[in-house]
């Protein structure tokens, strides 16, 4: 590879929205012509990504605080190759990160949530922040305005499922071919909410809209027993469908009729976008990045946290909605992706923002 124009530095072994979101802006810059190398954790899920969509990287440590390794070899990659950028995402490799503020890169952290920013992030030279909420966090946390930027996440492009794929997904989950089948996907903990969301589907009535009602949870994480165990206790089995941690999500994107976020918080939401992007309509709580993105009844529908009532209340609003309503719905919902939230307006704006903060620094056409 020639000599990168930036430098991208995670260091989580998890594979989250954060680190989905890693693989596709660099996937998307190099795409563009833009020279981004992916710096990570070897044997990492991030790392395997990166390999399989045969993109540069190359391996640190970026173990602990006390790993003294990563800092000084990242700063020897930056001294000897003088990339413009150095982008870091999450606490961990933006705290291994240190570089100088008359060096020859931009010490760029992207924050994609609300997390503690002495002893992580005030060491960089610019942030961005995924929604207006956490750009506003960082500035009240003392961080200058004029070096935090918004720029919002954009999600895979939909693919396409041959019925062949379908049709064994079914088989294997036991869903009946007629399903009207309602979707959510994520980690199994707490602040996803999947138990309120258990709680709401038992509200339902077993038929919608002529055909049997069915709920998909995709993923997987510290509470599946208890959320398996919510299932039977609300006598849910049969109905509700596990497929696990999926890396290939399309296929139930393509099974599903409506998108549901049950979030107790979410910063931004890519489920929410996700769902759009599948031209199907959304249902969320009132969590901080589902209000950034949702105007209740407009391009998706709304409703209070931590309320299965509530949600069930939603949920029913939506079923009950007529065909052309439905689809209007779920219209508004790709529409606000496309307007917002489109790969090739993210892209360039972030290789618009790299020029511009190298070109402050004095590295003009660098």
């Amino acid at each position: 590879m020639p000599t990168p124009e930036s430098f991208h530095v995670i260091g989580s072994r998890q594979f989250g929205g954060a680190d989905r979101f890693y693989v596709r802006l660099l996937q998307g810059l190099n795409e563009s012509g833009h020279r981004a190398l992916g710096v990570n954790r070897q044997g990492s899920p991030v790392a395997q990504a990166l390999g399989e969509l045969e993109l540069p990287q190359r391996h640190l440590p970026l173990a602990s605080k006390w790993d003294f390794l990563s800092p000084r070899r990242l700063k020897r990659w930056v001294e000897a190759e003088r990339p413009r950028v150095v982008q870091t995402y999450m606490g961990r490799a933006t705290r291994l990160t240190r570089l100088p503020k008359d060096g020859p890169s931009v010490h760029i952290a992207r924050l994609g949530g609300y997390y503690k920013v002495r002893g992580y992030y005030e060491h960089a030279h610019a942030w961005v922040g995924n929604t207006k909420g956490v750009c506003d966090y960082l500035i009240q946390q003392g961080l200058p305005a004029k070096q935090v930027f918004c720029i919002g996440n954009f999600v895979a492009e939909p693919a396409t499922v041959d019925e062949a794929e379908l049709s064994a997904i079914r088989d294997r989950l036991g869903l009946p071919t007629n399903a009207l089948v309602l979707m959510t996907l994520g980690r199994f903990i707490g602040i996803k909410g999947f138990d309120d969301l258990l709680a709401a589907f038992a509200r339902l009535p077993t038929e919608a809209r002529g055909r049997p009602l069915h709920l998909i949870i995709v993923g997987d994480g510290p509470l599946r027993e208890q959320l398996h165990a919510l299932c039977r206790q609300l006598e849910l089995d049969g109905r509700v469908h596990w497929p696990g941690w999926q890396n290939h999500t399309a296929p139930y994107f393509a099974l599903a009729d409506a998108m549901i976020c049950p979030s107790r918080h979410e910063t931004l939401g890519n489920v929410i976008l996700e769902g759009w992007s599948y031209r199907l309509p959304v249902v969320s709580t009132r969590n901080p990045g589902a209000l950034e993105l949702i105007d209740d009844g407009d391009n998706g529908l709304l409703c209070p946290i931590k309320d299965p009532a509530a949600l069930a209340a939603a949920l029913i609003r939506l079923l009950n909605l007529p065909d052309a309503d439905w689809q209007a719905l779920a219209a508004a919902g790709e529409k606000t992706l496309q307007l917002h939230h489109r790969r090739e307006a993210v892209i360039k704006a972030y290789q618009d923002l790299y020029t511009q903060l190298a070109t402050a620094r004095g590295r003009i056409g660098a």
